[in-house]
């Protein structure tokens, strides 16, 4: 039986796509002056992240079947002091999933960029991106130290900063991408600082000499504070995680960023990039672990998530905003499940999530494509006739996003309702009603979606901006006749394949993640302090009794309820939510505005910064640095010099007498210490 893990093969699996983008970025652009053309761009980028997905596999067969772990440094940096800055590998169960999890996603996004992005002139640089964003995913999420997590964790901050922006001549892409800029280092400050902390306490970098230490720094105090010193390293790391994450209030880019093209939106802002908050508390469970305070803080943050996201998703128009809202309410359930001290849960649902919500963004372009690049569901209709195979993927999708029985997602979301069910922390009562009322939004906005744009009648000759895609350009990918047409095989395949899991994933993978050895060495749970799982497990009897079981508990119903609700105001009497919407239109104009978030963002956060750099520019720089200091000082050196200039009269006479009077003045000096 193999324990052990090849480095070799280990490094090859980053560097595969690494190399592809390289090419791909260099090669195919009009930087290395074109030399290879767009076949050769997405054939090297294809193949680099086949090659990452087939070693990853190979790694998840050891680590499942055999027990393999693997846990070394592979360079050295530098050392300063007693500091070691190193490059190294963790793999375990928890890094072995995110890596099959990642490259899978990330090979058919590949695959679908070929038929989204053909006309594009950007094909090569696109591909370059995506492909440099599966290596820096990977660094990320196969490291064994905090130095290389933050160094994956800011390099998929700058390329989704690409990627959002890449149609760059597109005014509101700018925006977007320079909003999930900022609005991430903000989250970030807050992560560096925790990490800054860990290294002035415990000394290291590297996670498993930190999770040795961790019962000291349980025990000791905040300078100044009556906190913790973890509760202040917890919370710094989670607000990194509320930025990478997109959680209250750190989660208005996500939506903007759904300016970029659409199978970015499924590679980062679904399946991986925004998950790596999650993944980053799970692998920090050791310290969570110690710290009440921060699991209640996050809980918290992950209940106003997962509810006040969704709501937002019912009044969106732009299927892709719909499907972007529902991203941030499903990161939301992960977080209260980190809350619950149920890592492994998030974990699992973080996992079926990514299948299933990359296949629903997939689909959605799909459709756009299909509707000559209308993404205004309001102009839609009657699709499934024209697009089988985009309507039946979609179907799957959003039967396993509102937690189906069966599908992937009912085993993860059920999950997360009842650790939060069982969970002892105060937290848990508001977090336990905002994750069943959830249950309902996310079946009425799913469904609301669904019917839209596959049944009732047809409405593409309603459309005002008819044949514009989102580029701004005439392009219908050479259908001029206005009615839907399916999607290519480049298109479709994705589809079928992201189905498949979506699926059956959960079904399959619920006992080894949750209540096996799997995770097991990569998550630590203080169950004597928090029980929720330990209640969950004694409970669960497999898979299909818990299938069984949900016939009658509340999340079924409240599924049904928002499917039936959106079923009959959207197909059988439209007239309804006119209604609903003109007599709560207070309500409408909050949700419409966000919450008042970004105006809040821009016009109080924005200009208050605005007004205190202009303060401190003008009263501090110009003020106190160049009026105080600077000019102060040349002034006073010029006042002292008049003074001193006129002893300085060249008389030979003058001088004599000084030096007569500085000898006296020395004389009854010396006089007076000898008395």
């Amino acid at each position: 039986m193999s324990t052990t893990l090849s480095a070799s093969t280990l490094l090859a699996v980053p560097m595969a796509p690494l190399i592809g983008a390289a090419l791909a970025g260099i090669l195919g652009t009009t930087f290395g002056g074109n030399v290879i053309g767009r076949r050769a761009s997405h054939t090297l980028t294809i193949l680099g992240v086949l090659i990452a997905f087939i070693l990853s596999a190979m790694t998840l067969k050891s680590v499942a079947m055999d027990g393999a772990r693997f846990n070394e440094t592979l360079y050295t940096w530098m050392v300063v002091g007693g500091l070691k800055m190193e490059i190294g590998f963790l793999v375990d169960g928890l890094t072995a999933m995110m890596m099959v999890v990642v490259t899978f996603v990330s090979l058919m996004v590949h695959l679908y960029t070929i038929g989204y992005m053909e006309e594009d002139d950007g094909y090569n640089r696109f591909f370059a991106y995506i492909s440099l964003f599966t290596f820096s995913m990977l660094m990320l999420v196969m490291s064994n130290n905090l130095l290389q997590l933050f160094f994956g964790w800011e390099a998929v901050g700058l390329v989704s900063y690409l990627l959002i922006g890449f149609w760059f001549n597109k005014p509101t892409a700018i925006f977007a991408n320079m909003k999930a800029f900022l609005v991430n280092r903000v989250g970030d400050f807050g992560f560096i600082l925790g990490i800054g902390l860990i290294v002035a306490y415990a000394g290291t970098l590297n996670y498993a000499e930190v999770f040795a230490k961790a019962p000291e720094l349980g025990a000791l105090g905040f300078p100044g504070t009556d906190w913790l010193l973890i509760t202040v390293i917890c919370i710094c790391l989670f607000i990194g995680a509320m930025g990478k994450s997109a959680q209250f209030p750190l989660h208005v880019w996500l939506p903007d960023s759904m300016e970029g093209p659409t199978p970015i939106s499924a590679l980062i802002h679904a399946a991986t990039m925004v998950t790596a908050g999650i993944f980053m508390v799970a692998r920090m469970s050791p310290l969570f672990e110690l710290s009440d305070t921060a699991l209640n803080f996050i809980m918290v943050i992950g209940a106003i998530t997962a509810l006040f996201m969704g709501f937002l998703g019912v009044i969106q128009n732009d299927i892709k905003r719909i499907v972007a809202y529902s991203t941030l309410s499903q990161l939301g359930y992960m977080t209260v499940a980190l809350g619950a001290s149920a890592y492994s849960v998030a974990v699992f649902h973080l996992m079926t999530h990514a299948f299933f919500k990359a296949l629903l963004f997939l689909a959605a372009g799909s459709v756009i494509m299909g509707l000559h690049h209308n993404q205004d569901i309001r102009w839609m209709g009657a699709v499934r006739k024209y697009m089988p195979i985009t309507w039946i993927t979609s179907l799957l999708g959003t039967l396993a996003l509102i937690g189906t029985p069966l599908f992937s997602g009912f085993y993860s979301k059920d999950s997360i309702i009842e650790a939060v069910h069982f969970s002892n922390l105060p937290a848990s009562g508001f977090a336990y009603f905002a994750v069943l009322a959830g249950v309902f939004v996310t079946s009425f906005y799913s469904f609301r979606l669904y019917f839209l744009v596959f049944h009732g009648k047809e409405r593409y000759d309603q459309n005002p901006d008819a044949h514009h895609d989102d580029h701004g350009h005439h392009d219908d990918h050479g259908h001029g006749d206005g009615k839907p047409h399916e999607s290519p095989w480049v298109v479709t395949v994705p589809l079928v394949l992201l189905a498949i899991p979506s699926v059956v994933i959960g079904f399959m993978t619920i006992q080894p993640m949750l209540f096996g050895d799997f995770l097991k060495d990569a998550i630590a749970i203080n169950a004597a302090a928090h029980p929720a799982m330990a209640k969950f497990a004694e409970i669960f009897h497999g898979p299909l009794s818990m299938a069984a079981h949900a016939l009658s508990t509340p999340p079924l119903y409240l599924a049904l309820a928002g499917a039936l609700s959106a079923w009959y105001m959207y197909l059988i009497n439209p007239a309804v939510p006119v209604a609903i919407g003109r007599a709560l239109r207070p309500l409408v104009v909050i949700l419409e505005n966000k919450y008042y978030m970004d105006w809040f963002n821009e016009n109080v956060l924005a200009k208050g910064a605005r007004g205190l750099g202009i303060g401190l520019w003008k009263g501090g720089d110009r003020g106190v640095i160049e009026g105080g200091v600077v000019n102060a000082s040349w002034k006073l050196v010029g006042v002292v010099s008049g003074v001193v200039r006129r002893a300085q009269t060249g008389y030979l006479y003058h001088y004599a007498l000084m030096m007569i009077v500085g000898v006296l003045l020395f004389m009854t000096y010396f006089v007076w210490l000898a008395k």
